[in-house]
Formats: structure tokens, C-alpha cells, sequence
């Protein structure tokens, strides 16, 4: 088990990667991915259960990810390289040609980590239930986690995905929301206000547990601990992961304006000096 600060500067150096990577090809998503940092530092360092080497499609007996919202792309290829799943320093080729490091997750680039492509929002929670439902029928007990943002939960296929789970009793399922409240195009209750989230959840017969500190590293790794207990009794859990958008980065904190803008030089230098070097740069 890694300790709280452990887990703390490795989310420090995944935030270093993603400032750095985004602003070295001057494009990508920084704002999403950081506030997920301390999330998926959590989730792969410490909660889930799985095997980066060899890495294996069908992960029998493993716990998986499936990342809906793709463009938090620099967040996801630096969890998956500091947990072992290819090499550090090919964070360097981020959205370049040829690269397996595309701005969106695709499976063609053959990218050990990646099981799903995740370029068009809203389909993460459909192929989370069927790689959850394939889970039960192989007997295999291991857990199927999934990310989508808020703003995505605008998408209707989430809904048909949502009230299947639910009806089905896809109870191996874990699915987490991005809270952040924002989206590309402004503050997510401006563009098209979610209503009661938890309400919705309960009405379609899953079980809901909100994590209301979502950058706070003990926070994070005792709710989604908590998450995994209310597992196999017929529902399928959602976690409300409330997170703030460009954590880690002051001057992209709490704002849609950074969702998909890479800093330049002066503003690398800034968002660096907010996070020491912990891991070793790529």
C-alpha cells in the first residue's frame, strides 16, 4: 500500500507531465486532467487491482478502467506510464505523428492501458456495462470502473447505459463522474443544468456515493474504498466525485476558460514552479 504523501507526489509529477506535454505540442486539454490527477493517482496506484506488464486485452481476473472522456487524454497516458504500463519518456511523442499518444485514447495504436476508444463522448458507461456483464459471465469477480464528466452526462446514450445497469443489476460496475461543474462552453448548469444528479441515479436503481473533497488524496482513496464495499448486492454504484477543474495549476483553477488551451512559455513556467519535480521528468 503507498502512503498519502506517496500518492500525493506521484499526482504531483502526473501534474508536471500534463502541463508539459500539452504545452510542448501547443494542444490538448490540460484543465479536465488536472482536476482528475488526484482521482486516477488513487485509483491506479492504490485501488485497483491490475497487472500493467504483460498487459492483457481481456484482463481476466483483473480490475479495469474505461475512460469516457477522452480529451483528458495527457491525465490517462501519464497515470498509465508512471504505473508501468509503457515507457516514461514516450509521454515526449504526446499528439506528435505517428505517435500511440494521440489526443484521443485509440485502440489501433495498439497502446498497452487502453481498451476502448474515447474520442466521441458519452459512450464510456455502455462499454463499461458490457465489459462488466462479460465479467459475471466468465465468473470473474474483478471490478469494472469507469470516468465521464458532468458535462458529458448531456449525452443521451449515457441515460439508455444508465437505466440498463440499473435494470440489469450490473453490480460489479463502478462508474465516476467528474464534477467540476464546468464544460467547454461554460459552467455546466449555464450550458444545460444536470438537475438532482443523486435523485436521478436512485430513480434509476443505483446506488450513489458522493466524494465531496474530489482533490483531496485521503478523501478520494477512502470513498472510492468505500465505493468497492457496496459492490454485489444488486445495483451498480456511481461515485460524484467532486473535483475542481485545473488543480494543481492557480491560474487555471475553477475555470471552463483552460478546458482545451495549452499555456504558453510564461505560463509553463508558473504552472512548474507550482510543482516540483517528484518522480523525475521524462
Amino acid at each position: 500500500m503507498a502512503s498519502i504523501a506517496e500518492l500525493q507526489s506521484i499526482a504531483t509529477q502526473i501534474r508536471r507531465d500534463i502541463v508539459r506535454m500539452v504545452h510542448a505540442v501547443q494542444s490538448g486539454h490540460p484543465g479536465g486532467s488536472l482536476g482528475c490527477t488526484d482521482f486516477f493517482t488513487a485509483l491506479y496506484f492504490e485501488v485497483m487491482q491490475h497487472q500493467p506488464v504483460p498487459f492483457d486485452m481481456d484482463a481476466k481476473g483483473q480490475d479495469v478502467f474505461f475512460l469516457s472522456n477522452g480529451h483528458i487524454s495527457p491525465v490517462f497516458y501519464s497515470t498509465l506510464a508512471r504505473s508501468g504500463y509503457f515507457p516514461v519518456n514516450e509521454l515526449s511523442t504526446f499528439r506528435k505523428i505517428d505517435s500511440r499518444l494521440q489526443g484521443h485514447p485509440t485502440t489501433h495504436e495498439h497502446l498497452p492501458g487502453v481498451r476502448v476508444a474515447s474520442g466521441s463522448l458519452g459512450q464510456g458507461m455502455s462499454v463499461a456495462v458490457g465489459a462488466a456483464l462479460a465479467k459475471k459471465l466468465n465468473n470473474d469477480a474483478s471490478i469494472v470502473y469507469s470516468l465521464c464528466g458532468d458535462g458529458e452526462l448531456e449525452e443521451g446514450q449515457n441515460w439508455e447505459a444508465i437505466m440498463f445497469a440499473g435494470a440489469k443489476g450490473v453490480d460489479n460496475y463502478i462508474a465516476t463522474i467528474d464534477w467540476n461543474g464546468e464544460q467547454i462552453d461554460g459552467p455546466v448548469k449555464k450550458v444545460m443544468d444536470l438537475g438532482d444528479l443523486r435523485a436521478k441515479f436512485e430513480a434509476f436503481n443505483w446506488v450513489v456515493t458522493v466524494i465531496e473533497q474530489g482533490n483531496d488524496m485521503a478523501s478520494i482513496v477512502a470513498g472510492l474504498q468505500h465505493a468497492k464495499t457496496l459492490l454485489h448486492q444488486g445495483k451498480p454504484v456511481v461515485v460524484l466525485l467532486k473535483t475542481v477543474m485545473g488543480k494543481g495549476v492557480d491560474f487555471m483553477e475553477g475555470t471552463h476558460e483552460w478546458h482545451g488551451i495549452a499555456p504558453n512559455d510564461a505560463q509553463l513556467a508558473n504552472a512548474l514552479a507550482q510543482l516540483p519535480e517528484t518522480l523525475g521528468d521524462y
